[in-house]
């Protein structure tokens, strides 16, 4: 933690008069907050890929699953704006024969789509996940739990860290014995986005078990404090 305690000379009871001005000293702290929250979402990155001798009947088996995979999200009661394409895929599967220097050859095509996905009810994640497997989605790329109100939960780690950076100054005031004055200086040096922290929370219910754990936000801030005379 950066503590900066900068006391100006003292003589006979008065600050030393430098070009005229007294100089004034002053705490520098950062001041660290951070909170821990429940997610009440989910991005789950899920999708098909299928292998076929020829470039029409694999993107054809691929577009009939993926059909089938977003009427099961449909009637789960995913909305439509909360599903969306992220990658469709189309590509020559070679063979290479490096034994008698042969020329690789196409001996088919893999087609493949992917499909982000939000859930903004955790309680069907599980369901959900079992269903589009049973669909025939044989692609999970990616599950990020997150909040659907980012902003409260900063700032409240906003508001810790203000509390957290007083409370240091506050503290070194006393360490060094000198009196606390006013603040006169406060900036944010950053906050973090949500970050995963897993918990034992599996649920049995579901059709597969997810551990949705706690997300945790901070914020730090930089705070200045006069050194009352």
């Amino acid at each position: 933690m950066a503590l900066i305690l900068t006391l100006a000379p003292v003589l006979g009871g008065s600050a030393m008069a430098n070009e005229g001005q007294n100089e004034v000293g002053q705490i520098t702290v950062t001041g660290l907050g951070q909170v821990e929250r429940v997610p009440d979402m989910a991005t789950i990155t899920l999708g098909v890929t299928h292998q076929s001798d020829n470039a029409r009947d694999a993107v054809a088996e691929v577009a009939v699953t993926s059909g089938a995979i977003l009427t099961t999200l449909a009637d789960m009661g995913i909305e439509p704006r909360y599903m969306r394409t992220s990658d469709l895929s189309l590509q020559p599967v070679w063979q290479r024969n490096n034994s008698n220097n042969q020329p690789p050859k196409v001996t088919g095509y893999s087609a493949s789509n992917r499909v982000t996905v939000r859930v903004r009810d955790l309680a069907v994640l599980g369901d959900i996940l079992g269903r589009v497997t049973t669909d025939g989605a044989n692609l999970f790329q990616g599950l990020q739990f997150g909040l659907q109100d980012n902003q409260t939960a900063l700032d409240d780690a906003r508001r810790a860290a203000v509390a957290d950076g007083r409370a240091r100054a506050e503290l070194y005031a006393e360490a060094a014995g000198v009196t606390l004055g006013d603040l006169v200086g406060l900036s944010e040096s950053g906050v973090a986005a949500p970050r995963p922290m897993m918990r034992e929370a599996m649920a049995s219910d579901m059709a597969m078990s997810i551990a949705e754990g706690e997300l945790s936000l901070s914020a730090s801030v930089t705070m200045v404090f006069e050194i009352a005379e």
